[in-house]
């Protein structure tokens, strides 16, 4: 079990590293190449998805994937429109910070029929978004406003909150493209005050500034776009 494994290395201190893959900036003919560089690089789990995803080819990305990587691939989605069998699970996203019902309860009303189909294993995510300096695709596509970076008390009760719910993971997300990475003083707070693993993404852009959100207390960061725009990020 995917969850039961980070559960573990959450116990026993060992730090996850994901690689975010947005279909639609997926170039298929590349996806071998990409792989080599995944399995060149710490990476522990590949997230599959995006706010919005309009490329038909989530299905052949992850089988390719699939081929070339012995790592679990999750989905990350926007919406049920994203969910493809082909993945090992999916982070069941709940937008905690926004008050929009269709990222509260109403897509993930939509996709109990369509995971009732898979054998995915569905982890219950606390998604909270962080204000980043900009306006991120999560903001405008879930028409939902940030929680603020300088509130860091209210981001822990969301938090909180959030794991009394039943969310088995929590999700700081400053978004894609985030000009501010989540403050770490923020990423230490949830991780002290809460007893599920934290995942940390968005606006980490060096290798110092993933073990800074290790050592701030993320159990596992997300790095997308600076992989996306250097393929050799980590072997840079």
């Amino acid at each position: 079990m995917i969850y039961n494994e980070m559960v573990s290395a959450k116990k026993n201190g060992k730090k996850l590293l994901a690689v975010l893959l947005d279909p639609d900036k997926i170039v298929m003919e590349k996806v071998g190449v990409l792989a080599e560089k995944i399995n060149q690089s710490p990476a522990t789990h590949v997230f599959v998805g995006g706010s919005i995803v309009e490329a038909d080819i989530i299905d052949e990305l992850i089988l390719t994937l699939k081929q070339k990587l012995r790592l679990p691939i999750l989905l990350f989605p926007g919406n049920p429109s994203q969910i493809s069998k082909e993945a090992d699970g999916i982070l069941f996203l709940t937008l905690l910070s926004g008050r929009n019902p269709d990222y509260l309860i109403e897509h993930q009303v939509n996709a109990v029929p369509i995971l009732k189909k898979t054998r995915l294993e569905v982890i219950s995510t606390g998604y909270i978004l962080i204000e980043s300096g900009t306006q991120t695709a999560v903001e405008r596509v879930s028409k939902t406003e940030p929680l603020r970076r300088s509130n860091v008390d209210y981001v822990l009760q969301t938090a909180q909150a959030g794991e009394y719910i039943g969310n088995k993971l929590l999700y700081l997300e400053a978004g894609s493209g985030a000009k501010l990475a989540v403050p770490l003083a923020m990423i230490s707070s949830v991780s002290e005050n809460t007893g599920i693993p934290v995942i940390v993404g968005g606006g980490i852009r060096s290798k110092s500034a993933i073990e800074e959100a290790f050592a701030a207390g993320a159990d596992l960061v997300v790095i997308g776009t600076a992989f996306e725009n250097d393929a050799d990020f980590f072997n840079s």
